[in-house]
């Protein structure tokens, strides 16, 4: 067999890198692109789309000329026709995640928005339930503020920013805080709470209730689209060769 890769002084046959995509736990990218480009056979894009793309492509990687495109292509071991392949094939799948499931965002979202909602709270963590009580009077008084409590007592990182949390999706925190928080009112002292080995006051500062903008619509667009990719994956390949499960990222 011909040589396909040379590293340093070594030279790789194409058996050589098939035994190494196995060894490497690469097999399950490779299945992945190959189903994915099954399902896209079809697409169709234009050739002005594909020019587009190509151009945007070019500005994204600050590309401005034939030398500088061929010093990219070279140091990713590709040629041009199959850089506008590459492009071309994000193209299409982008536009068979829309054909499949754009109609399906909106209630996909309504369906993950608890866990999308994002909050900011404060929190101190302790191992002292006599010293929680303690603390959670003296700022409950206004003798102590929260921030000065959280860097002088808190056990966690949160220490080093007063206590202050966030803003971080509800599916974030520790289950039990988050069911705190969810039930709680922006500036709502909560009396401390035993969570594992720690015992915590917290304070809810701010709720941001999560929107389908057009970031969030892709997100769930993308989501959808990886979920369909796994359960192909797990449904049509077989890796018969390996020796334990391969977790597919």
């Amino acid at each position: 067999m011909g040589v396909v890769l040379e590293i340093g002084n070594k030279v790789y046959t194409a058996e050589d890198v098939a035994g190494l995509l196995a060894e490497y736990q690469m097999l399950p990218k490779l299945a992945q692109e190959i189903i994915i480009d099954q399902a896209i056979a079809e697409v169709d894009c234009s050739e002005e789309e594909q020019t587009s793309a190509y151009n945007q492509f070019c500005q994204q990687n600050q590309i401005s000329s034939e030398e500088q495109m061929a010093t990219w292509l070279a140091k990713q071991g590709l040629n041009k026709k199959q850089l506008e392949k590459i492009i071309t094939k994000k193209l299409k799948i982008d536009r068979y995640k829309e054909e499949n499931w754009g109609n399906k965002v909106e209630s996909y979202f309504l369906q993950r928005k608890a866990q999308l909602d994002r909050v900011v709270y404060s929190l101190i963590r302790i191992d002292r339930a006599e010293l929680a009580q303690e603390l959670y009077f003296r700022i409950q008084e206004g003798e102590s503020t929260f921030r000065e409590l959280a860097m002088e007592y808190s056990k966690g990182t949160e220490a080093q920013t007063g206590g202050l949390i966030g803003p971080i999706e509800m599916n974030a925190p520790h289950p039990k805080i988050a069911q705190v928080l969810s039930t709680s009112k922006p500036g709502q002292l909560i009396p401390p709470t035993r969570v594992g080995e720690w015992i915590v006051i917290i304070r809810l500062e701010n709720f941001l209730s999560a929107k389908l903008d057009p970031p969030t619509r892709q997100r769930m667009l993308d989501e959808m689209f990886r979920q369909w990719l796994n359960s192909e994956i797990e449904q049509k390949v077989s890796f018969s060769s390996l020796q334990s499960p391969v977790q597919l990222t």
